[in-house]
């Protein structure tokens, strides 16, 4: 007998809405119990320690067990690479392991069946450094993305930041100078995170101001190059800089923006994965029920 889905399950599959998963103890053992009772519809993992350089091979019988639970699930996945990845920093040391990371990241993406990979887009750190660091994201992500397009791997999703510390792009609209440096190739995406955007200075909380953030992210990128939302409330004022995390509705952003988010065109069948404090997946477990509820 076929299943009709309610108007509320279409919209979860427009807008799938998931968390960031945990992994220790086995990617498939950890992360899909946990997706299961947290109400995942997407998953956000890391394949690598999200703050050293080590890079595991990874178990294939897990890669494995993950890649069909997954696929058996229908959840879109993603990666996370390591917190440390910095292409613009003036260190040659750093920029070559963060590139190490990011191809690993990528391939470990194609054992798993992951849709993308986000990295932090990076600083210059130094003053007079934002030439040379810009040079540096070309010369590093243009090989990476033509083998990935080439392989037909993830994509490379670069994810705006907090700000300060000579970012090469926090605000949206500095994503073009990004994008420009890299000609704008088309396996670079973007991961758009909330709370990195407030703290940037984009006033989500005003009304209209969500919208008004994504209708200048899609004319800086255009209107397919958002691949994945991480939606984040802040703990911290706008233009903070500070990057913060806090529970749906619970922060200074607020829920009604997030009901904005949700509604608007930009983001229509983007994933959606929420990076909130969580006591187990409790927490995960109430923003994604949030998420869900706030669907137009």
């Amino acid at each position: 007998m076929p299943v009709t889905m309610t108007t509320h399950e279409t919209a979860a599959r427009r807008r799938p809405v998931g968390s960031h998963t945990p992994t220790s103890g086995g990617l498939a053992r950890a992360a899909l119990p946990y997706a299961d009772a947290a109400g995942s519809q997407v998953v956000q993992v890391y394949v690598s320690n999200s703050r050293g350089w080590a890079l595991p091979a990874g178990d294939p019988t897990q890669d494995a067990l993950f890649r069909d639970g997954c696929g058996e699930r229908g959840l879109p996945v993603f990666i996370h690479a390591s917190l440390l990845v910095n292409l613009g920093s003036p260190t040659p040391n750093t920029v070559e392991r963060s590139a190490e990371t990011l191809a690993h990241a990528l391939r470990r993406g194609r054992a798993i069946g992951a849709e993308g990979v986000v990295f932090h887009a990076g600083s210059a750190v130094d003053e007079g450094h934002a030439e040379a660091a810009m040079r540096q994201v070309r010369e590093t992500l243009l090989p990476l993305l033509d083998e990935a397009a080439t392989s037909g791997g993830p994509r490379l999703l670069v994810e705006p930041s907090a700000g300060g510390g000579r970012s090469l792009a926090s605000r949206v609209e500095q994503l073009g100078p990004y994008l420009d440096a890299v000609d704008r190739h088309p396996w670079l995406g973007v991961c758009f995170d909330t709370c990195h955007a407030w703290a940037a200075g984009h006033d989500l909380a005003a009304e209209g101001g969500m919208t008004a953030t994504l209708d200048t992210l899609v004319a800086t990128v255009g209107a397919d190059r958002l691949r994945l939302v991480h939606a984040n409330d802040s703990k911290d004022l706008c233009g903070s800089t500070r990057d913060r995390h806090e529970n749906i509705g619970k922060g200074t952003i607020g829920e009604p923006a997030f009901a904005e988010l949700m509604a608007h065109p930009a983001t229509a069948g983007v994933p959606v994965v929420v990076e909130t404090p969580t006591e187990r997946h409790v927490g995960h477990a109430a923003d994604i029920a949030t998420l869900r509820r706030l669907h137009p």
